[in-house]
């Protein structure tokens, strides 16, 4: 793989495809600099969980943005892109090699193509559109913004629930806002590339990291952050494993039901992100 040096790397695919090793051995390779575009990996309370690089992995290579957040400060696609940029920068004016790495792809689309300028939403409209249940949404998002409703898909709530208080809030489509999207980096000073496997390979890996967390100290790992006392709709507690291994430490889980429903929960993650690179990656390198 040759490596553009006038240009940002940016490495993305599904978890557990391998995306941090390759990004270290290309870091090695051309003295570069990785920083984190995975949005459960900025909390400094999931180390494990997250398959957080490791104390050698940042002393063989410089890492940013990892662990850098508490698990209470919650981090939208805007802060995580400003922060990104200053790294960027950093990187650049030390002569480095800038190699963004992680799966959240609101992330890198805040990165490279810039946000949609949405006006604030209403909280009045917010609390009634959070109070449908998922079939009623949709149903209305098909009347009141048909465009967004055939590009979601049904079960994807978050999204739903989110077009449906923009188009009532604004009185505007959700498409509306996103093609005036700003402040992104532009495709060209990014060279893009989606690391991936087939299911079969995704699959696997998936449960063998998942093994290596359980060994490794996840269940003392949840333990410790519901000892923290935060609220349930902070991210970190959103984090892959965690409501499951929570669920587990509760009393409500057998430990191998939990385990069995986090590798589901993270098998469909995975779904979701080779369906959202599939969609809006396109020209992006995959290997």
């Amino acid at each position: 793989m040759i490596i553009d040096p006038s240009r940002i790397t940016v490495l993305t695919g599904p978890t557990a495809g391998g995306k941090s090793a390759l990004a270290m051995a290309i870091a090695a390779r051309v003295g570069g600099v990785i920083i984190n575009a995975d949005a459960s990996q900025l909390y400094d309370c999931l180390r494990v969980v997250t398959a957080r690089p490791t104390a050698a992995d940042q002393a063989a290579v410089p890492h940013r943005l990892y662990g850098v957040l508490a698990g209470d400060d919650a981090c939208s696609a805007a802060r995580w892109a400003e922060m990104a940029k200053a790294q960027i920068a950093a990187a650049r004016a030390a002569g480095q090699q800038p190699i963004i790495v992680g799966g959240t792809g609101l992330y890198l689309a805040a990165l490279v193509h810039g946000l949609a300028p949405v006006p604030a939403i209403d909280p009045d409209v917010r609390a009634a559109v959070r109070a449908m249940v998922t079939p009623d949404a949709r149903t209305v998002l098909e009347h009141e913004d048909p465009a967004s409703a055939a590009r979601l898909m049904p079960a994807d709530r978050q999204r739903i629930l989110r077009a449906l208080e923009v188009v009532r809030s604004s009185g505007k489509p959700l498409g509306h806002w996103q093609q005036q999207r700003e402040g992104g980096l532009g495709q060209a000073a990014v060279q893009g590339i989606v690391v991936d496997r087939p299911r079969a390979a995704l699959h696997a890996r998936a449960q063998a990291r998942l093994q290596a967390m359980m060994a490794g100290g996840a269940l003392a790992e949840v333990a410790a952050l519901l000892a923290l006392g935060l609220p349930g709709d902070a991210p970190v507690m959103k984090a892959l494993a965690v409501p499951q291994l929570a669920a587990h430490l509760a009393g409500t889980l057998s430990l191998h039901g939990a385990v069995a429903q986090a590798l589901i929960a993270t098998r469909q993650y995975q779904k979701r992100q080779s369906t959202w690179a599939r969609g809006q990656l396109l020209g992006w390198e995959r290997i």
